[in-house]
């Protein structure tokens, strides 16, 4: 931002042309000169990120070295795999679907999820749909903690707070999720002697919404520079059909329908996206919330929990701790 100018949403504005040429390049450069490497694996799910991630890959390396896998499970949304496929066919790039669901229920995932919720609402049972939430933080300021909202069958839905007992237990067990997926990525790489790209954007990476050694686990993640906004930026460069450029941001974990707002970012994207270039940048809040539509004390409240993201999430980001430095082989 230039000296003296204002602040605006203009700050991520990209030269998306620009920026897709410089991806490309070092998607091939980093797979064929570091990692090695005659293609890539990579998650579909539908969503923005993955599917920008897709169109790079698909565009810098040739549609016929990428693998796309669509990994569905009871929980997911039907229209994943649906929207999954049809960023497949209209890059041109192969898929393997692996519903996970038997592998999810032979480790305990929904019944060990199960047994935490009953923990603060005894009659969840299996036949119960889910999703934990967190207040939003544009209210008043407040000790936020996750509650999870059970509907049961009749469509009868209720709110309790989790205990800390039980909101680990329940995202321990979701964790499967992201865990198993990676596996499958991983076992098409070895088998094909492909690398796996990770697809997280700049703001779930620098907050840590990722789950470690599962979807956080990746050899090249493209996109990890870039805010949420200037994914879709690329998006519409890429020609990424509009269905998935018009579809809200979900987590697709849990089997009631739910935002990445209301799970853990819990403000809107795009002003997430101008609060943590502000923060970056040492912008001061006044500035921001004049171009995000918020008040300088809503950004403030945003900054400070960034802030505690960042601090609380760091173990996620950690190599394993060593006894002493040990020399990298070929480093």
């Amino acid at each position: 931002m230039n000296a003296g100018a204002a602040f605006s949403a203009e700050v991520l504005r990209l030269d998306a042309a620009a920026e897709v040429e410089r991806i490309c390049a070092s998607i091939c450069t980093g797979l064929l000169k570091e990692l090695r490497r005659k293609g890539v694996v990579l998650g579909l799910s539908g969503g923005i990120d993955s599917s920008v991630v897709a169109a790079l890959c698909a565009r810098s390396l040739g549609a016929d070295r990428v693998l796309a896998l669509l990994m569905p499970e009871r929980d997911s949304a039907a229209e994943s795999t649906a929207l999954g496929r049809r960023v497949a066919d209209h890059l041109g790039i192969e898929t393997v679907v692996e519903d996970i669901t038997a592998t999810l229920e032979a480790a305990g995932c929904y019944r060990r999820r199960d047994e935490m919720i009953r923990e603060v609402i005894p009659d969840y049972t299996s036949e119960y749909k889910c999703k934990i939430v967190l207040p939003g933080l544009l209210g008043e300021p407040t000790y936020r903690i996750f509650s999870v909202v059970a509907q049961a069958p009749d469509g009868t839905q209720t709110t309790a707070r989790l205990t800390p007992r039980a909101y680990h237990g329940v995202v321990a067990a979701t964790n499967f999720k992201q865990r198993v997926r990676k596996m499958f990525e991983y076992f098409h790489a070895d088998r094909l002697n492909y690398a796996v790209a990770g697809t997280p954007n700049r703001l779930e990476y620098d907050q840590g919404f990722f789950v470690k050694n599962g979807d956080g686990a990746a050899d090249l993640k493209p996109i990890a520079h870039l805010y949420k906004t200037q994914v879709y930026q690329l998006a519409e460069f890429l020609g990424i059909p509009d269905e998935i450029r018009s579809r809200p941001p979900t987590t697709d974990t849990y089997s009631l329908s739910q935002s990445q707002e209301e799970f853990y970012f819990s403000v809107p994207y795009d002003r997430m996206d101008l609060c943590l270039y502000g923060l970056n940048h040492g912008v001061p809040a006044a500035d921001v919330a004049q171009a995000a539509g918020l008040t300088a004390a809503q950004v403030e409240h945003v900054y400070r929990d960034i802030a505690a993201k960042r601090k609380a999430t760091r173990y996620q980001h950690l190599r394993p701790l060593l006894v002493e430095p040990i020399a990298e082989v070929g480093g």
